[in-house]
C-alpha cells in the first residue's frame, strides 16, 4: 500500500462507501445517486479497492481494541488500570457495550461491504484484465480475512456470523447469522481460494504496491482456516503451498523480523501496514500501545499490554527469542537515540514487550519513524499478522495431529532461536514453540489455548510479574461452554431488531 492510497482513501470512502455501517447493520449498498454515478471507470475500481483498506487505520482495528481479546491470554496482563480491558481479561460481561471492542464487528463488516462492492461492480468495467483480476483477488482476500477474524472470535457450533450476499444483496435486509462456525469457515475458504487463484505473488509487486494482498497470503490464511476447522490434511497442504513456493524463508536472526528495514522481508506474509508519515501517521498503533506508559516523558506510550513472568519463564536457557521479545529491569535498549537501562515505574508486571521497540530507538524519530500524534501512535514498523515462522508451525501442528513427524518444521524455528533440535516432537513441543515464537503477536495465544482445550486450566493459575512473590493477576474462571467465544457487540444485537441473539451464557 503506497502513499497514493492515502490521498484517495477518504475521497473513495466519502463517495462510494458512506453507507457501509448504519443503524440497521446494513451490509448492502445504499442506492444513492452518488453511488449510481460511481463504478464507471478503472479509476473507480482502484478507488474502491483502496477504500477497502481504509478502516485499518482505526486505532481499534489492529491496535488496542482487537488486542484486548488477545490480552486475555496468560502471556500478558492489562499493564495499567483500564476497566474495560480488565473485564475482558476476567471474562466479565460488564465490558459488553463498551467502546474499544464494540466496533470490531462493524469495522470488519465495513471492509466486507466495500470488498463486495468491488466484486459486484468491477467485472463490468472495461480495464486491463490482469489488473482487474488482481483487484478482484484483493477483494476476495479481504472478505475472507475479515470473515475469518469474525468467525473465530464470535462464532461457534451454535451460531455463526452473517454471510452477506456478494452479488445480489437486498436493500435494508438484516442478514441472519449463519448456522454455525463451520459454515463460516467454508465461506472463508471459498473466498481465499478465489483470492489465491487471482492474486499475483508478492515479489511481482513494485514498492509502490506493497501492502496489497498477494497469493501466498491467501495460501497462508487458507492453511490457518483449515487448522481452526481441524481439517489437518488441507492445513498441511496449504502451508506447503507457501513453503514450496520458494518465495519465503526465515530471517537468520529472530530479532531482525521486528525491524523497519525488514517490513517486506521474505519472512513477511501479511502485516498491519503502518507509517509515521502525515500529521497522525497511519495504521496499527500497537507499538505505541505497548510502550511504557508516558514513554519516560518522551512519547505518549500507553502501557496497556505487559508480559508475565510465566511467559518469561517459558523460554529455555539459551533461547534468543526471550531477550528479543521481553524487556526486564536492567536490560539495555535504544530509546530516542540513547542507550537506556529499562526500568518501569508504572507497569503492572514490570516487563515490557521488546518486539516493537525499534521505531523508538532512533534519534529524533518523530515524523520519520513515529507518528507526530501521540494519541495515534502509529510507527514505521509493520506489526506482523502472519509470518513464515507461523506457517511452518501451522504445518507442524497439522502433521502432528495426523500422526506424522513434524521435526523439520519445529527444528527450523528452534535452530534460528539458538536452541537444540527435537526428535519426534509432540503436540506439547508444538504448543511451546508457538508460545515462544509468536508471543505478543496477532497469532493469538488466547485463541490457541481455547482451540486446544487448554484455556480453563491455564487461566485457573495466577499470573506474576518481575517479582515472583507477587500475584499481578489472580486466577480466573474460564467456562469453556461460554467463554470459547466473545459476546456479540450489544449495538449489533440492538440494530438487528431482534434477529440476532447474544452468544449463549454472555
Amino acid at each position: 500500500m503506497n502513499k497514493k492510497i492515502f490521498k484517495i482513501l477518504s475521497i473513495a470512502a466519502g463517495i462510494a462507501f458512506t453507507s457501509a455501517c448504519n443503524k440497521k447493520l446494513d451490509v448492502v449498498p445504499e442506492g444513492t445517486p452518488t453511488v449510481a454515478f460511481f463504478w464507471k471507470t478503472d479509476k473507480d475500481v482502484i478507488a474502491g479497492i483502496n477504500a477497502c483498506y481504509q478502516p485499518f487505520d482505526d486505532e481499534n482495528f489492529y491496535g488496542r481494541g482487537y488486542f484486548w481479546f488477545i490480552d486475555a491470554s496468560d502471556d500478558m496482563i492489562v499493564g495499567r488500570s483500564k476497566a474495560e480491558g480488565e473485564y475482558i481479561k476476567n471474562f466479565n460481561p460488564s465490558f459488553i457495550g463498551g467502546s474499544y471492542t464494540e466496533g470490531q464487528w462493524d469495522l470488519r463488516f465495513n471492509v466486507i461491504k466495500r470488498a463486495n462492492d468491488v466484486l459486484r461492480n468491477a467485472p463490468a468495467i472495461q480495464m486491463d484484465q490482469a489488473l482487474k483480476n488482481r483487484y478482484l483477488g484483493e477483494a476476495y482476500f479481504l472478505s475472507g480475512l475479515m470473515y475469518f477474524q469474525l468467525a473465530y472470535n464470535y462464532a461457534d457450533d451454535r451460531a455463526g456470523i452473517p454471510i452477506a450476499s456478494k452479488y445480489n444483496p437486498t436493500q435494508g435486509q438484516v442478514v441472519p447469522r449463519a448456522k454455525n462456525v463451520t459454515e463460516n469457515y467454508d465461506s472463508v475458504i471459498v473466498d481465499l481460494k478465489n483470492a489465491a487463484r487471482l492474486l499475483p505473488y508478492f515479489d511481482s509487486y513494485t514498492t509502490d504496491q506493497y501492502g496489497h494482498a498477494h497469493k501466498t497470503a491467501a495460501f497462508a490464511y487458507l492453511a490457518k482456516t483449515y487448522l481452526y476447522k481441524k481439517d489437518y490434511a488441507n492445513a498441511e497442504a496449504y502451508a506447503d503451498s507457501v513453503i514450496l513456493s520458494g518465495k519465503h524463508e526465515l530471517l537468520k536472526q529472530f530479532a531482525d523480523v521486528f525491524t523497519i528495514s525488514n517490513n517486506w522481508s521474505k519472512e513477511y506474509i501479511w502485516s498491519a501496514y503502518s507509517t509515521a508519515a502525515g500529521k497522525s501517521g497511519w495504521g496499527s498503533i500497537l507499538p505505541g500501545v505497548m510502550l511504557e506508559n508516558t514513554g519516560w516523558g518522551k512519547y505518549n506510550g500507553w502501557g496497556y499490554y505487559t508480559p508475565t513472568r510465566e511467559l518469561y519463564e517459558e523460554y529455555e536457557a539459551g533461547d534468543g527469542r526471550r531477550e528479543a521479545t521481553i524487556l526486564k529491569p536492567g536490560d539495555k535498549v535504544k530509546y530516542f537515540g540513547d542507550t537506556i537501562v529499562y526500568q518501569s515505574s508504572n507497569s503492572n508486571s514490570g516487563y515490557q514487550f521488546r518486539k516493537y521497540m525499534e521505531p523508538f530507538g532512533y534519534s529524533n524519530p518523530i515524523g520519520i519513524y513515529l507518528s507526530p500524534n501521540g494519541d495515534h501512535p502509529a510507527t514505521a514498523l509493520n506489526p506482523p499478522l502472519m509470518r513464515f515462522a507461523e506457517v511452518l508451525l501451522i504445518k507442524a501442528e497439522a502433521r502432528i495431529m495426523q500422526g506424522k513427524n513434524a521435526d523439520n518444521e519445529i527444528n527450523a524455528v528452534r535452530k534460528r532461536a539458538g536452541i537444540g533440535p527435537k526428535t519426534n516432537a509432540t503436540l506439547a513441543d508444538l504448543k511451546h514453540e508457538r508460545r515462544c515464537e509468536l508471543a505478543g503477536e496477532w497469532a493469538d495465544r488466547h485463541r490457541d489455548l481455547v482451540r486446544w482445550g487448554d484455556a480453563k486450566n491455564a487461566y485457573a493459575r495466577p499470573l506474576h510479574g518481575v517479582d515472583p512473590t507477587k500475584v499481578v493477576w489472580p486466577a480466573r474462571n474460564f467456562d469453556p461452554a461460554i467463554h470459547h467465544v466473545w459476546p456479540v457487540p450489544q449495538r449489533v444485537i440492538d440494530a438487528s431488531g431482534g434477529t440476532y441473539k447474544q452468544n449463549s451464557g454472555w
